[in-house]
């Protein structure tokens, strides 16, 4: 049984969407700008509080959410890698906090009902991980008990992979369609995704 404390969001939104040539946070993606559509999800998913790394554009994006309920948390050193805004966003979980929940802004077809049922294996099964597995990729959301925080802080690069490989006989994997992994870095890949999703109505997406 979980220990029924709360489930932080940590919303990774530092990068300088260098390979996009302009800021992708604020790309517009069915309405909704790709940062603020991650933020409020996290809110709908039940994810409290939610964590909003900042870097390149922290004014930008700042402006841009500061209508929701997130907590804003500067990674002053982002240019060295995501590794670091992961560690940003787990130093600042709150102590009453038992587990958190890394998401990507740009990966548009993460809805609230994927991070919900991340939180929900976590609290049947206490299980210290919780990965989403797209195909045979293992990507973000994923959901870490406070137990792997020190590992994650001290990761040399990537999004939380070697943790993942290192307690995979520990983690309970949830299997996604491995369409829904598409992400956003390029600008044909921005075109792509838009039109998808503009025929689709992301709002529909379980």
């Amino acid at each position: 049984m979980s220990d029924e404390r709360g489930v932080a969001g940590i919303v990774l939104a530092a990068g300088s969407s260098t390979r996009m040539g302009r800021n992708k946070l604020l790309l517009d993606v069915d309405g909704e700008t790709l940062v603020r559509r991650a933020v409020r999800l996290a809110g709908e998913a039940g994810l409290d509080p939610v964590i909003l790394v900042t870097g390149r554009f922290r004014e930008a994006v700042e402006r841009e959410v500061e209508d929701l309920d997130c907590a804003p948390t500067f990674n002053s050193d982002h240019e060295t890698g995501i590794q670091t805004s992961v560690a940003c966003g787990v130093a600042a979980v709150p102590a009453d906090s038992g587990a958190a929940v890394v998401m990507l802004p740009d990966m548009p077809f993460v809805t609230a009902h994927m991070v919900r049922t991340l939180m929900e294996r976590h609290a049947e099964t206490d299980a210290p991980l919780v990965v989403s597995r797209y195909g045979e990729v293992n990507a973000p959301p994923i959901l870490y008990g406070r137990g792997l925080f020190g590992e994650i802080s001290r990761m040399r690069a990537g999004c939380g992979r070697e943790v993942v490989r290192r307690h995979h006989e520990r983690a309970i994997h949830v299997d996604w369609p491995a369409e829904r992994l598409r992400d956003l870095d390029r600008p044909d890949e921005y075109e792509s995704v838009r039109r998808a999703l503009a025929g689709a109505g992301a709002g529909d997406l379980p």
